[in-house]
Formats: C-alpha cells, structure tokens, sequence
C-alpha cells in the first residue's frame, strides 16, 4: 500500500489547510486511514481517522471540533480539512493505513501498517 499526503503549508494562526491522502495497492488490507502528526521533539501524536466499514470516525481532543476527517472511499482517499489553526498544531503530518478493530483502536500506532511520506504544516503564530 502506497499513501501519497499533499495540502500542508505555511499558514497564519487562525487559518485554515486541508490534507489529502491517497491510498493504491491491495485495498483489501486496510479499512481505516488516519492521520498522526509530529512536532520537533516529541513524538507521533494521533489526530483523527475514518474507518470504511462503518464510516466511524474519531478525534484527538486537541482537534476536536476544529479538524473535520471525510474520505472518498471509491477514491481510497482522505482529507483533514483544518480549521481555527493553531502555533501547536505545527508538525509534520502523516497519513496511515490499518485495520482497527474497535472504535478504541483507531489511535493506536500499531492499528496501522503503512505509513505515507509526511507533509509538513507550519503555522505561525
């Protein structure tokens, strides 16, 4: 499975991105993408994802109500569309394709096996 990320940028606190995924390849092993993001020196923190079989989808409390996840499954695509932005929600985001099981695992790092390449969002303050 190969997952393409494009959107990120340079934006103004306050501002708003949207990020997009595309998943190819063996589409019969996964049925949830996600995103998770990094910040300079901590670790992979999850933001929200969207399960196929049943169109679940769950957030982060830091995103909550600011961040919107929908997906075009004929597509095998994703989007984040990113709202109310903010100095903290800078890193470097990445999408994921997995299976989670249970509404409770669609955070897990482990609840995903491919990884996408990254896109980096800069927000400033």
């Amino acid at each position: 499975v190969q997952l393409q990320a494009s959107g990120g940028g340079l934006v103004q606190a306050g501002g708003s991105l949207r990020l997009s995924c595309a998943a190819s390849g063996r589409p019969e092993s996964h049925d949830t993408l996600g995103w998770f993001r990094q910040a300079p020196g901590k670790g992979r923190e999850f933001v929200a994802a969207i399960r196929w079989s049943d169109s679940a989808t769950k957030y982060s409390e830091s995103v909550k109500g600011r961040f919107a996840i929908s997906g075009d499954k004929a597509k095998t695509t994703i989007y984040v569309q990113m709202n109310s932005l903010k100095f903290e929600d800078t890193a470097v985001y990445y999408c994921a394709a997995g299976r989670a099981y249970t509404t409770g695992s669609m955070d897990w790092v482990r609840a995903y096996q491919y990884w996408g390449q990254g896109t980096q969002v800069t927000v400033s303050s």
